[in-house]
């Protein structure tokens, strides 16, 4: 039986071209609209060599401050860099779900 860790790898791997070193689960978010739960793990490169795969057009690395916020594809990979910088430093934490939706007027 394959663990999840080597279960993530096979999923990471053919789309971007990492080899990481899953840490934690990070955050699971259930997105009903589209019929997926989405398990989002912290991870460290093991290489740092990445390339676009079939499923990207470009990949590239950046600093903190310099995420193009306003470029990214889907929601939860916002809700994903938030939860890791709001982890950054803990050894343990339970994992993350949806963020409650906006409150309107505010």
């Amino acid at each position: 039986m394959a663990s999840w860790s080597g279960h993530e790898r096979r999923c990471t791997r053919p789309t971007a071209g990492p080899r990481i070193a899953i840490d934690a689960l990070l955050a699971v978010y259930n997105i009903p609209r589209i019929s997926q739960v989405q398990l989002i793990y912290r991870a460290t490169l093991a290489d740092p060599a990445i390339a676009a795969g079939p499923e990207s057009l470009e990949v590239a690395m950046f600093n903190w401050d310099d995420i193009p916020w306003h470029d990214l594809a889907f929601p939860s990979v916002r809700w994903a860099l938030e939860q890791y910088r709001a982890r950054t430093g803990q050894a343990a934490f339970p994992p993350a779900s949806n963020p409650p939706p906006p409150v309107e007027g505010l």
